[in-house]
C-alpha cells in the first residue's frame, strides 16, 4: 500500500492516465514505462525508500536513480552531470574514435561534416536544459568539442596555435555555454514571434507587460 499521500495521490493520477489512455484506444507500453521521484535529497530518499513499486496490470515497475526523457538522462536530485553529460561525453568521444581511424582518408570539409554528423549534433540536443549548470558540466562538454578540433585539424593536445585556429577557423567548435545561450535565445525569438508551440509561448512574458519591470531599459525593445 502507499503510505504518504504523494505517494496516494500520484497512484490515483496514474490509473487515471491509464483508463484514459484505454477509452481512447492507446496502449500503455510497460517496458517503456520507468518510475522516477525527483527532489532534494531529503525530499526524494524517503519517497523511494517507503513507497512501493507501480504496479500496472501484471507488470511491476520500481523507481529508478535517473530516467531518459526524450534522449535526456535525468538523476532523482533533478542534476545533469552524473548521467546526462557523462552519457554524452561517453557517446561523442565513442564516434571520435571510430571516425578516428579513417581520419587520414577524410579532407578537412569531410572532417568537419562528420564532427557536426556525429558529435556537435549530440552536444546540441536539447542543451536548453543546461543553462545555468555548473562549470564542472560544461567543462566536460568543452572537453569533448576540444577532441573535436584536434580531430578536424589533426594536432596533438599540446601543439602549438591551436587557440588560433579554434577563434579563427573553428568557431563553431569554441564554446559550450555560448552554444547553450544561442538556443535559449533563439527560442525565446521564436515564442515572442508565435512560431512554436503554444505551450512554451504561454511561458514566455515580455518585460513590458510586469508591472514592477516597464521601467526598465529592456522593456521597450521588441
Amino acid at each position: 500500500m502507499w503510505t504518504t499521500s504523494k505517494g496516494k495521490n500520484f497512484y490515483v493520477c496514474f490509473l487515471e492516465w491509464g483508463y484514459w489512455m484505454a477509452a481512447n484506444m492507446l496502449k500503455l507500453n510497460t517496458d517503456k514505462t520507468e518510475l522516477l521521484w525527483a527532489g532534494s535529497k531529503s525530499g526524494s530518499a524517503p519517497l523511494r525508500r517507503k513507497e512501493p513499486p507501480l504496479r500496472l496490470g501484471s507488470e511491476v515497475i520500481t523507481a529508478s536513480d535517473h530516467v531518459r526523457l526524450l534522449g535526456v538522462r535525468v538523476s532523482s536530485d533533478l542534476s545533469l552531470q552524473k548521467k546526462h553529460a557523462c552519457s554524452v561525453c561517453s557517446s561523442c568521444f565513442y564516434w571520435l574514435r571510430q571516425i578516428l581511424k579513417i581520419r587520414r582518408s577524410l579532407d578537412t570539409e569531410s572532417a568537419k561534416t562528420l564532427v557536426h554528423a556525429f558529435v556537435t549534433f549530440r552536444v546540441d540536443y536539447c542543451n536548453t536544459v543546461l543553462a545555468d549548470s555548473p562549470k564542472i558540466v560544461m567543462d566536460r562538454l568543452q572537453c569533448v568539442l576540444n577532441a573535436a578540433v584536434r580531430f578536424v585539424s589533426q594536432t596533438r593536445k599540446f601543439d602549438r596555435g591551436l587557440t588560433r585556429l579554434l577563434h579563427t577557423e573553428l568557431h563553431w567548435l569554441q564554446d559550450v555555454p555560448g552554444r547553450v545561450q544561442y538556443k535559449l535565445g533563439v527560442t525565446f525569438h521564436r515564442c515572442m514571434q508565435h512560431k512554436t508551440t503554444q505551450y512554451l509561448v504561454d511561458c514566455c512574458t515580455p518585460s513590458s507587460d510586469i508591472a514592477s519591470r516597464q521601467r526598465l531599459r529592456t522593456a521597450s525593445r521588441r
